[in-house]
């Protein structure tokens, strides 16, 4: 099967509009393309909740701050809609830069409080610019159900907030993790690992599932379970930037003992790729099963 691409605004609304005039419900995922099969598994469950399957495919400039790795991150669109119109997406989208910010562009979309922790301390701006290409891309698909990958679990919270507080007609789905049969989170980033680096990245998962398991064990000291998932990182010799337990809904840190859910992340690079992963404690299965 071969996907429609439109590189219009204006053209895909019109054909999402004329989707839902026929009766289709419209799924739609957005992406920053370099696809693999986690974007293909977003893809499914979008096709399983609706009759029309959208997928954008953009390099969202305004989410990279200075020295971040826009310029780098990888870009091959032809592979990427061949890739889709195998996996049953109806329409690509992919806009080109002027389509997304036109020329005296000045209105961002901020989220308080969710975007201050983790990523968002971190990486500033970042979620500002998600917001905002996340905004506009729903204002141009318009009603549908819209597919975010839980691996980047702070985007999918912010969306969610971001889309009942502007009353979106959205539907917001989290679909879990894909996982490499090893157990590493699949990601357009893990291209630029050597041999050598992915296997040191292996540590994050293990971290990971290290902690599920003295969780399910009932252990729920949460500087003790962030030590657990560290310990492999550590010993594996990768740059932490951060391993935290927050509160799943609000993003707060957890200091002390946590309740029966607690969210798991880790920021880390391996080698100069920058590299990021969670598990939600007593939700999510173990990552390595």
């Amino acid at each position: 099967m071969l996907s429609q691409t439109i590189v219009s605004p204006a053209d895909l609304r019109r054909a999402c509009d004329d989707a839902r005039a026929a009766g289709k419900r419209v799924g739609f995922v957005p992406t920053m393309g370099a696809l693999h099969a986690g974007h293909v598994a977003l893809v499914a469950e979008a096709r399983r909740r609706a009759e029309l399957v959208a997928v954008s495919i953009f390099v969202n400039p305004t989410q990279f701050g200075p020295g971040e790795d826009y310029a780098r991150y990888p870009r091959d669109l032809y592979a990427d809609v061949r890739q889709l119109g195998e996996a049953g997406v109806d329409i690509v989208f992919a806009p080109d830069r002027q389509a997304m910010y036109a020329a005296g562009d000045e209105t961002r979309v901020r989220v308080s409080g969710l975007t201050d922790v983790l990523e968002g301390a971190r990486r500033p701006g970042h979620f500002e610019g998600v917001a905002t290409v996340v905004t506009k891309l729903l204002s141009i698909v318009g009603p549908c159900v819209a597919v975010f990958g839980r691996k980047d679990y702070q985007q999918l919270v912010v969306v969610r907030r971001m889309v009942e507080d502007l009353m979106l007609p959205v539907e917001v789905v989290g679909h879990p993790t894909v996982r490499e049969p090893d157990g590493l989170a699949m990601s357009s980033r893990n291209r630029w690992l050597s041999p050598a680096q992915r296997e040191r990245a292996l540590s994050i998962s293990r971290g990971l599932d290290s902690a599920a398991r003295r969780f399910a064990q009932g252990e729920r000291d949460a500087r003790v379970l962030e030590a657990v998932a560290a310990q492999p990182m550590d010993a594996a010799g990768l740059t932490i930037e951060y391993v935290e337990a927050s509160d799943p809904d609000s993003l707060a840190p957890v200091g002390g003992a946590t309740g029966s859910r607690v969210l798991l992340s880790i920021a880390c690079r391996v080698g100069s790729t920058r590299l990021i992963d969670n598990v939600v404690l007593g939700e999510d299965l173990p990552p390595l099963g």
